[in-house]
């Protein structure tokens, strides 16, 4: 019973998690932004992927940063990891339960991210 708890308390943090991540992501006007939603899925690498786009590697630079920024001044989180500042084309941010992509357009297209766990359940939000 004690598990059930834990496990529920974990995806209504990660479901937290996922909704200021996409408030962050929209302060900075990402693009077709994805959540795919993972848990259901055996061996995947977390609860959610967000996925976004930024239409210059400045705007998916600052996107990652707002992410980071966010999440550490109203959640106290910092992310375990994050790749792929330098070229801005690509930049993870990982929270464990939560992996962010923020991808320059080309960059998303090539690497087909949301089509390689096209079996997770998808939300997508509206451009702001």
């Amino acid at each position: 019973m004690q598990e059930k708890i834990v496990h529920s308390n974990k995806a209504l943090n990660s479901t937290k998690l996922t909704e200021l991540i996409v408030d962050s992501i929209q302060d900075i006007k990402g693009k077709n932004i994805l959540r795919l939603d993972m848990r259901d899925l055996d061996d995947s690498p977390s609860d959610f992927f967000i996925i976004c786009e930024g239409d210059s590697t400045t705007q998916v630079s600052a996107i990652s940063q707002n992410i980071v920024k966010r999440l550490k001044e109203e959640e106290g989180l910092k992310p375990s990891h994050v790749e792929g500042k330098q070229s801005a084309t690509w930049v993870l941010v990982d929270y464990f339960d939560v992996i962010v992509h923020v991808f320059y357009p080309e960059a998303r297209r090539f690497y087909e991210i949301e089509d390689l766990w096209s079996d997770a359940k998808q939300t997508e939000y509206q451009n702001i």
